[in-house]
């Protein structure tokens, strides 16, 4: 028995099956291995795309955090400010990223700041403070000192993890009552004296 040739060169004889033919031709098979890949690609891609705003905000709010702390050692800042101005000048300091509404500076959940003036540089706490797993806020207050006193400035942003890929491992907030972490908290500090303004 003569075997003919289809068009594409491969030999079709009788013998040969359907599943076969099915087996050897690869007319599909990028589609296929995409289709197979594209999933865990993009989840790669948009944690690496997360992961890269997430530290471009961190900068933000480290600059912020340096401006309103040259703004307080150099005076520029009025003595009858109070809690809220303060936020509210720190907010304006985070537009370019992060969010700081109207109401986050009443009713603060992101956005957490400590200022607070110490006697000797030594005696300026150099850990997180922390309740469980979750940021103790209970002492944070507004309470510069004037001039020539040493100041602390620590603020921290409750930055929410989206891409649940890379979620279990960069973020370091567990809420209460909540067993899977949401938040990656920033931090950023600047101790310094005042100058004799």
């Amino acid at each position: 028995m003569a075997l003919t040739r289809r068009n594409d060169g491969e030999d079709c004889g009788e013998g040969r099956t359907v599943a076969g033919r099915f087996a050897r031709d690869r007319k599909g098979a990028a589609a296929i291995e995409f289709a197979i890949l594209v999933i865990p690609f993009l989840m790669v891609i948009f944690a690496s795309i997360e992961t890269f705003v997430a530290f471009t905000g961190e900068q933000i709010l480290a600059n912020a955090t340096q401006t309103m702390a040259r703004k307080i050692r150099t005076g520029l800042l009025p003595a009858t400010m109070n809690q809220s101005e303060f936020r509210a000048a720190f907010c304006n300091e985070l537009t370019a990223m992060l969010s700081c509404s109207t109401g986050e500076v009443g009713t603060p959940s992101k956005l957490l700041i400590d200022v607070r003036s110490y006697a000797s540089f030594s005696d300026i706490p150099i850990d997180i403070p922390r309740k469980g797993s979750d940021l103790d806020v209970t002492g944070f207050k507004y309470a510069p000192g004037g001039p020539g006193s040493i100041n602390l400035i620590r603020a921290y942003y409750r930055w929410t993890v989206v891409t649940d890929l890379v979620r279990p491992y960069i973020t370091n907030l567990r809420p209460a009552g909540s067993s899977m972490p949401n938040d990656y908290l920033m931090a950023t500090t600047a101790a310094f004296m005042n100058e004799k303004f």
